[in-house]
């Protein structure tokens, strides 16, 4: 006995199926949606001139949309200007800060880097001490905040002149002017109650006469 395949079964699920993929694509249904990884902004002094034997400050500063964790990462590079120093062909890590601790690059400025800034105020800043002729260069400055990991380094250039060239800090002349006025005014109130007492003394002298 030959058997017939169910003809009305198999346009029913045809049919169904037909009606399904349409309903499917006139549904708008969202695609899923991933939050975007806005891009970290980074800046730094674009010159900064320090005298040879004394510290320099390479200041760098960021913004993120990210709260700082200790996944957050700096990392400072360095390449000389002067063709025949070794860090002139490439940018060499100098220092680099993770979880919370900064690990020295190049044995050349191994002792010589310090992290100044503060990760939570936004602050990657570095000390250089003492300067040498040799540090001549440009810093590079590159901060890595996950998800914030998006963004162009900042770049300083880094002069280093010879020791007393640079003129002098206009705050300290400012506050040793006014040092010396208030000393010169004390001076002059001294001398002045002196003098008062001196002829008030004679003054009395010569009525007791």
């Amino acid at each position: 006995m030959e058997l017939k395949p169910p003809n009305n079964t198999c346009k029913r699920v045809l049919l169904s199926g037909f009606t399904l993929c349409l309903l499917l694509e006139t549904l708008d249904i969202p695609a899923p949606v991933t939050k975007p990884t806005s891009a970290i902004e980074i800046h730094a002094d674009p010159e900064v001139k320090v005298e040879n034997g004394t510290s320099g400050t390479l200041r760098c500063t960021f913004k993120s949309n990210e709260v700082v964790s200790s996944a957050t990462t700096v990392t400072w590079s360095f390449q000389s200007n002067q063709p025949d120093n070794q860090f002139s062909k490439a940018p060499y890590v100098i220092f680099y800060f993770y979880n919370g601790k900064g690990v020295p690059g190049q044995d050349e400025f191994k002792d010589r880097v310090q992290f100044i800034g503060d990760i939570n105020k936004r602050d990657a800043s570095i000390q250089l001490s003492p300067a040498h002729f040799s540090d001549n260069g440009t810093y590079f400055c590159d901060v890595k905040n996950p998800p914030d990991v998006q963004g162009t380094h900042a770049r300083t250039e880094l002069v280093v002149v010879l020791r007393g060239s640079l003129p002098q800090n206009n705050t300290a002349i400012m506050v040793g002017a006014v040092c010396g006025a208030l000393f010169l005014l004390v001076l002059i109130a001294v001398a002045a109650c002196i003098v008062m007492r001196v002829l008030h003394n004679r003054h009395d002298y010569e009525g007791a006469r």
